[in-house]
């Protein structure tokens, strides 16, 4: 099996790659050759057997997709996209970047089954954002999208995109609509919700956090292990069970800053909440006023897609795979 990865470079591009490393296997089918794309050269997992090719190439390039697709990859998955905060920073890279670079992959597939039949697994890296409030909570699979976010707008135009595509038999397509990832491991990027992970790994580090919203703000999580679960079951599960609704809200897990801080207090002692220090930011606080706080995820959870039930399972998860098992 041939595997493409968009945006292998980024934080769960990393970690799919290295579980399909580990494993060898995608489903069933041996993984032979893994093509591994990111702005900057993705690495080599180590451990990995087979062919692999790591180019830095930018998705929205001219050419870049139909080189890409070139090599037919059975199943393509396409995490590259900025994110929240810099997409509503700089509308048009968020555009040009977002949606573009994705409509040109699409076109570029749909091109290649007109010549030869390729009809490849898709799987889209989507976002929660794009609801938008006032929302119930919890959020039905059937809420409408309306974004509050150029991030949020530039995923859901993909969304659509990719039903259109796959009901034309271009691909096979269905789009992930993951709950923010926490806790991300790392430096701090530019994503807007980035302190639901900042104050609890900063801490579990021995660091200072800054908290720049309420207690009281509610917001749906899933660990990176999860979401990376979730790209492998999409990836190989029978999609003619998903319907001609493609794109999927995740399970996770609706909990309070308030909820991930008394789950720190729990894991890692008082001394790891002292870290965190309250500095409110009225622009972080009217943004996230609009973010979801919690899904049904129904018929995902029907599919098959599973995730952590507590944050102290998600704290735990962070520790086992970033701290050596130790905070």
């Amino acid at each position: 099996m041939h595997i493409l990865i968009i945006g292998a470079a980024g934080m769960l591009g990393r970690k799919l790659t290295q579980r399909l490393a580990r494993d060898g296997t995608l489903g069933s089918s041996p993984v032979a050759t893994l093509t591994l794309v990111d702005v900057v050269a993705p690495e080599v997992p180590e451990g990995f057997t087979g062919t692999a090719d790591c180019i830095a190439a930018d998705l929205s390039t001219p050419g870049t997709a139909a080189r890409l697709v070139s090599g037919r990859p059975d199943v393509i998955f396409h995490f590259a996209a900025i994110v929240s905060g810099e997409a509503e920073a700089d509308f048009e890279k968020g555009y040009r970047i977002n949606l573009d670079g994705t409509r040109d992959l699409f076109e570029a597939v749909r091109l290649a089954h007109d010549t030869d039949g390729y009809f490849p697994r898709v799987v889209f890296a989507s976002s929660i954002a794009v609801v938008g409030a006032p929302l119930p909570f919890p959020i039905p699979d059937d809420f409408h999208t309306t974004p509050l976010t150029s991030y949020g707008t530039q995923k859901a135009i993909c969304e659509l995109l990719l039903s259109d595509y796959t009901r034309r038999g271009f691909f096979d397509g269905i789009g992930i609509r993951l709950p923010t990832i926490c806790i991300r491991p790392g430096k701090p990027n530019k994503a807007a919700s980035g302190f639901f992970s900042n104050i609890l790994r900063e801490p579990l580090a021995g660091q200072e956090a800054v908290l720049p919203v309420p207690d009281t703000i509610r917001h749906w999580h899933t660990s990176p292990r999860s979401a990376v679960g979730f790209m492998i079951h999409a990836a190989t599960m029978d999609l003619s069970r998903v319907g001609p609704r493609r794109n999927l809200s995740m399970p996770g897990l609706s909990a309070t800053v308030a909820d991930q801080i008394e789950a720190l207090r729990r894991v890692a002692g008082d001394k790891a909440v002292a870290l965190i220090r309250r500095e409110p930011d009225p622009a972080i606080i009217r943004m996230c006023e609009g973010w979801a706080p919690g899904f049904e995820a129904r018929r995902a959870r029907e599919l098959g897609f599973t995730a952590e039930n507590s944050f102290d399972d998600i704290i735990r998860v962070h520790i086992e795979d970033e701290l050596g098992g130790t905070p």
